[in-house]
């Protein structure tokens, strides 16, 4: 018996058998001055992080690239600098301090094109460090909760230390990877991060808002549902809704409750019908438990999901993204709070663009229409300048359509004057003559 299956004298059970190793053992392989891929979202194999935390003061300058992650930081402590160095391209809580204290770094990159920075040699990679499901009786593993942002990574390392998890879902599509491919084998058993959505303090405030975007979604429409709770909660309001289908950089739990009603099914997708498309899971062991050997669900690479001209060929596609703030012109700020780094790019201009290119496209930006700092100071998100060092995610030339919990905005063709106006009567009411006297000032009214 190996990782679970039962192929006694299978040629590839023999030849992996001297490859099974600890984490401890496996980690070894990492040098001084490597770069290493870590498998990120839901699928971080913290074993063998833990040990590579645990060998970092034996090593020198060992460059760690990973996307989204969801697990301790312990591998960013102060005490890595010198030892371990963070590249992260997209910054999650977990390192953002660590980030905005130049203790780690973030490399901007759109995630259609995360992948292709190892895959076409920006970012050569000495070490992928991955987590799969256990092998079939064919020896090929699943990338299982994250293979969109995986595969590639892993397909080009010189070397791949792999947690091979018998709590690691079998996802189907483009998935695959053989044993024979791995160079360290770590048998585990452990439950997956989970990320439920819909836990958001201002819940009420996001069901408004899922309730006007739930307005802008057709009957036959495909959609992607970015990362966070409001994408989450458009789900609710679809329940009326027929053929619906999903392309999307990932899904969530709430999928499920959609699928089992029969609202989605794919029947009408342009793009693979029947099948719900993405390039990784979050959300909790009850998604991770459906996904498993489903055929209705296919993970991608996240260079062919979330190419924008891939995105196009869905007919009526709906893009769901959220920002930190918008700006009268119709700048959207999604990845900083000024000039202080928060977040990522992700792929919200790929499916904003994609689905603008669309038959029958709807590309939606959302978020609420104040926010509450610590100290209690209330802001409005629809302002008339960009705060000073934001980035610029989707531009004034991109933008469609933005909604907040008072309405949606349409921008695509409008004048700078059209729009100011549009998104004045989206802010919240106790901003909106402040908002007005500066718009006047500048020239908008």
């Amino acid at each position: 018996m190996l990782l679970g299956i039962n192929q006694a004298g299978a040629n590839w059970q023999e030849s992996c058998q001297s490859r099974i190793t600890t984490p401890d053992e496996a980690v070894k392989a990492i040098k001084s001055g490597d770069r290493v891929f870590l498998t990120g979202n839901a699928s971080v194999p913290l074993p063998l992080l833990d040990a590579l935390v645990k060998r970092a003061p034996e090593l020198r300058d060992v460059e760690v690239c990973h996307p989204l992650t969801i697990c301790p930081a312990d591998y960013v402590a102060p005490e890595m600098d010198g030892h371990l160095r963070i590249n992260s391209m997209f910054i999650s809580a977990n390192v953002r301090k660590a980030v905005n204290q130049g203790r780690a770094d973030f490399t901007p990159v759109m995630l259609s094109e995360f992948p292709l920075l190892f895959k076409n040699g920006h970012l050569p990679l000495d070490v992928a460090l991955i987590h799969v499901s256990p092998p079939d009786e064919d020896g090929f593993c699943s990338m299982g909760a994250e293979s969109g942002l995986t595969i590639s990574g892993a397909e080009v390392a010189k070397i791949v230390i792999a947690q091979v998890n018998e709590q690691m879902p079998r996802t189907l599509g483009d998935t695959a990877m053989h044993i024979d491919k791995m160079h360290y084998i770590v048998p585990s058993n452990t439950p997956l991060f989970e990320m439920p959505m819909g836990d958001n303090a201002d819940q009420d405030v996001v069901e408004k808002i899922a309730a006007h975007i739930s307005t802008l979604i057709p009957d036959g429409a495909t959609m992607q549902l970015g990362i966070g709770d409001l994408p989450n909660a458009v789900l609710k309001f679809l329940f009326e809704k027929k053929d619906l289908g999903i392309h999307s950089e990932l899904i969530s739990d709430g999928v499920i409750d959609l699928v089992e009603a029969g609202v989605v099914n794919g029947a009408r997708k342009s793009l693979h019908p029947g099948k719900i498309i993405c390039g990784f899971l979050l959300g909790t062991k009850r998604l991770y438990d459906w996904v498993s050997n489903n055929p209705m669900v296919e993970l991608h690479r996240t260079e062919y999901v979330n190419d924008p001209f891939v995105v196009a060929q869905n007919d009526r596609m709906i893009a769901i993204n959220s920002a930190i703030e918008v700006d009268l012109t119709g700048q959207v700020c999604a990845d900083s709070i000024g000039p202080k780094l928060h977040s990522a790019v992700g792929g919200q201009l790929d499916f904003i663009y994609g689905s603008s290119r669309s038959k029958g496209g709807v590309p939606i930006i959302a978020l609420p229409s104040i926010s509450t700092q610590r100290n209690g100071t209330v802001l409005s998100r629809i302002v008339p300048l960009l705060k000073h060092g934001a980035g610029v995610v989707t531009s004034r030339n991109h933008v469609h359509f933005v909604a907040t919990e008072y309405g949606v905005a349409d921008l695509y063709g409008k004048t700078v004057r059209q729009r100011t106006k549009a998104l004045i009567n989206i802010a919240h009411p106790d901003f909106r003559d402040e908002i007005s006297a500066q718009a006047r000032e500048l020239n908008y009214l």
